[in-house]
């Protein structure tokens, strides 16, 4: 019998799956607790509608960021830090230090976890940072650190 699951269930497949199942499976156990329901014509469908809207939110969300990249790929940022006169800073630049920097300079909220950065920044001088805004694109910016 084939059914349109609700829920993930182990063993046959994700939400929105239509799947498969054998009829006292589906009667005494997917129906019952709401796992599933039926794969009619309106089922069908809805899950067909459902995986067609994702599909497009997809496409917008990559274009968006496509776009984004573009008005700040290869953009400078300068900031001042204390430090010795050696050229190593008191403290340290951090990945959140350079989030903050980004939402004041382009209004743009990067959560400081998407910014790859090898290590916090000790020392003066300029280093490139990527910026990861969506699975396959990131955009590179340079960090000033000045005394």
């Amino acid at each position: 019998m084939k059914v349109v699951l609700l829920e993930d269930v182990k063993g046959l497949g994700k939400k929105g799956d239509v799947v498969n199942a054998s009829d006292g499976y589906v009667r005494n156990f997917l129906l019952p607790k709401k796992l599933a329901k039926n794969a009619d014509v309106q089922a069908l469908n809805d899950v067909k509608n459902k995986k067609a809207s994702e599909e497009n939110k997809k496409r917008e969300e990559k274009a968006a960021a496509a776009e984004l990249k573009q008005r700040i790929d290869g953009s400078t940022i300068e900031l001042t830090a204390p430090g010795a006169e050696d050229g190593r800073l008191y403290g340290a630049v951090t990945a959140k230090d350079i989030a903050e920097l980004v939402e004041q300079r382009f209004g743009l909220k990067v959560d400081k976890r998407k910014i790859v950065l090898p290590d916090a920044i000790k020392t003066y001088g300029a280093v490139t940072v990527e910026l990861k805004l969506y699975p396959e694109i990131a955009a590179k910016i340079t960090v000033v650190v000045k005394p």
